[in-house]
Protein backbone atom coordinates (compact mmCIF):
# COMPACT_ATOMS: atom_id res chain seq x y z
CA UNK A 1 0.00 0.00 0.00
CA UNK A 2 2.77 2.49 0.80
CA UNK A 3 4.05 2.18 -2.89
CA UNK A 4 0.70 3.21 -3.86
CA UNK A 5 0.28 6.16 -1.64
CA UNK A 6 3.51 7.25 -2.63
CA UNK A 7 2.80 7.19 -6.47
CA UNK A 8 -0.42 8.99 -5.76
CA UNK A 9 1.51 11.78 -3.38
CA UNK A 10 3.80 11.81 -6.74
CA UNK A 11 1.31 12.45 -9.04
CA UNK A 12 -0.95 14.75 -7.09
CA UNK A 13 2.24 17.29 -6.42
CA UNK A 14 2.85 17.17 -10.11
CA UNK A 15 -0.27 18.49 -10.75
CA UNK A 16 -0.03 21.18 -8.28
CA UNK A 17 -2.56 19.18 -5.39
CA UNK A 18 -0.87 17.96 -1.56
CA UNK A 19 -1.47 14.38 -0.43
CA UNK A 20 -4.03 15.94 2.90
CA UNK A 21 -5.02 13.75 5.81
CA UNK A 22 -8.57 13.79 4.01
CA UNK A 23 -7.04 12.44 0.72
CA UNK A 24 -5.04 10.18 2.01
CA UNK A 25 -7.51 8.41 4.73
CA UNK A 26 -9.59 7.90 1.62
CA UNK A 27 -6.78 6.55 -1.08
CA UNK A 28 -6.41 4.20 1.66
CA UNK A 29 -10.10 3.13 2.35
CA UNK A 30 -10.36 2.37 -1.24
CA UNK A 31 -6.74 0.58 -1.35
CA UNK A 32 -8.23 -1.42 1.22
CA UNK A 33 -11.41 -2.22 -0.09
CA UNK A 34 -9.55 -2.85 -3.74
CA UNK A 35 -11.77 -4.88 -5.75
CA UNK A 36 -15.21 -4.05 -4.22
CA UNK A 37 -15.96 -1.28 -6.01
CA UNK A 38 -17.47 1.02 -3.86
CA UNK A 39 -19.58 3.75 -4.29
CA UNK A 40 -18.64 7.27 -2.51
CA UNK A 41 -21.54 6.78 -0.11
CA UNK A 42 -19.86 3.57 0.74
CA UNK A 43 -16.41 5.10 0.89
CA UNK A 44 -17.74 7.54 3.25
CA UNK A 45 -19.07 5.25 5.73
CA UNK A 46 -15.92 3.73 5.76
CA UNK A 47 -14.07 6.95 6.03
CA UNK A 48 -16.53 8.36 9.18
CA UNK A 49 -15.25 5.37 11.04
CA UNK A 50 -11.86 6.31 10.95
CA UNK A 51 -12.45 10.37 10.44
CA UNK A 52 -15.23 11.38 11.59
CA UNK A 53 -15.21 15.58 11.32
CA UNK A 54 -14.83 14.14 7.28
CA UNK A 55 -17.87 15.69 4.85
CA UNK A 56 -19.46 13.90 2.12
CA UNK A 57 -18.86 16.64 -0.13
CA UNK A 58 -14.84 16.34 0.77
CA UNK A 59 -15.16 12.90 -0.20
CA UNK A 60 -17.21 13.54 -3.75
CA UNK A 61 -14.59 16.39 -4.57
CA UNK A 62 -11.79 14.15 -3.55
CA UNK A 63 -13.17 10.99 -5.55
CA UNK A 64 -13.62 14.03 -8.92
CA UNK A 65 -10.12 15.00 -8.61
CA UNK A 66 -8.65 11.07 -8.46
CA UNK A 67 -10.62 10.67 -11.35
CA UNK A 68 -9.36 13.69 -13.09
CA UNK A 69 -5.88 12.54 -12.24
CA UNK A 70 -6.51 9.63 -14.06
CA UNK A 71 -6.02 7.64 -9.82
CA UNK A 72 -9.37 6.33 -10.40
CA UNK A 73 -12.05 5.03 -12.84
CA UNK A 74 -15.36 6.20 -11.87
CA UNK A 75 -17.48 2.92 -13.21
CA UNK A 76 -21.23 2.63 -14.14
CA UNK A 77 -23.23 -1.05 -13.51
CA UNK A 78 -26.38 0.18 -14.25
CA UNK A 79 -27.68 0.65 -11.38
CA UNK A 80 -27.93 4.11 -10.76
CA UNK A 81 -24.76 4.50 -8.91
CA UNK A 82 -21.03 5.45 -9.44
CA UNK A 83 -18.71 3.46 -7.95
CA UNK A 84 -14.62 3.70 -8.24
CA UNK A 85 -11.88 1.58 -8.79
CA UNK A 86 -8.24 2.16 -8.74
CA UNK A 87 -6.76 2.67 -12.20
CA UNK A 88 -3.88 -0.15 -12.93
CA UNK A 89 -1.76 1.22 -15.72
CA UNK A 90 -1.27 -1.56 -18.38
CA UNK A 91 -3.75 -3.99 -16.06
CA UNK A 92 -7.17 -3.54 -18.18
CA UNK A 93 -9.74 -5.75 -17.31
CA UNK A 94 -13.73 -6.23 -17.66
CA UNK A 95 -16.60 -7.10 -14.89
CA UNK A 96 -19.08 -9.78 -15.03
CA UNK A 97 -22.38 -8.76 -13.15
CA UNK A 98 -24.13 -10.97 -11.44
CA UNK A 99 -27.94 -9.77 -12.04
CA UNK A 100 -29.72 -11.24 -8.91
CA UNK A 101 -27.34 -10.62 -6.29
CA UNK A 102 -25.12 -8.07 -7.65
CA UNK A 103 -21.83 -9.21 -7.57
CA UNK A 104 -18.88 -7.86 -9.68
CA UNK A 105 -16.61 -9.90 -10.83
CA UNK A 106 -13.34 -8.96 -12.47
CA UNK A 107 -11.89 -10.40 -15.54
CA UNK A 108 -8.74 -10.09 -17.74
CA UNK A 109 -9.33 -11.84 -21.32
CA UNK A 110 -6.36 -11.72 -24.08
CA UNK A 111 -8.73 -12.44 -26.59
CA UNK A 112 -10.91 -9.11 -25.93
CA UNK A 113 -7.52 -6.99 -26.16
CA UNK A 114 -6.99 -9.48 -29.46
CA UNK A 115 -10.35 -8.26 -31.04
CA UNK A 116 -9.62 -4.72 -30.12
CA UNK A 117 -6.27 -4.36 -31.98
CA UNK A 118 -8.13 -6.18 -34.56
CA UNK A 119 -10.39 -3.02 -34.82
CA UNK A 120 -7.87 -0.41 -34.18
CA UNK A 121 -5.56 -2.30 -37.82
CA UNK A 122 -9.21 -2.86 -39.85
CA UNK A 123 -10.65 0.56 -39.59
CA UNK A 124 -7.11 2.78 -39.03
CA UNK A 125 -8.88 3.92 -35.42
CA UNK A 126 -6.96 4.28 -32.25
CA UNK A 127 -8.84 3.08 -29.25
CA UNK A 128 -8.07 5.10 -26.22
CA UNK A 129 -10.11 3.36 -23.94
CA UNK A 130 -13.21 0.44 -23.79
CA UNK A 131 -15.77 -0.62 -20.95
CA UNK A 132 -16.97 -4.55 -21.57
CA UNK A 133 -19.72 -5.62 -18.99
CA UNK A 134 -21.41 -8.84 -19.36
CA UNK A 135 -24.78 -9.31 -16.99
CA UNK A 136 -25.73 -12.91 -15.98
CA UNK A 137 -26.00 -15.06 -12.92
CA UNK A 138 -23.42 -15.65 -10.97
CA UNK A 139 -22.43 -19.04 -9.70
CA UNK A 140 -24.26 -18.83 -6.27
CA UNK A 141 -27.30 -17.67 -8.28
CA UNK A 142 -27.85 -19.84 -11.25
Amino acid sequence: MTIKIKNVKDKLAANNYKMTSQRRIILESIIENEGEHLSAEEIYARVKEEEPGIGLATVYRTLELFCDLNILHQLNFDDNCRRYELNHENKHHHHLICINCGSITEFNDEILEDFETGIEQEHNFSVTDHRIKFYGYCKNCQ
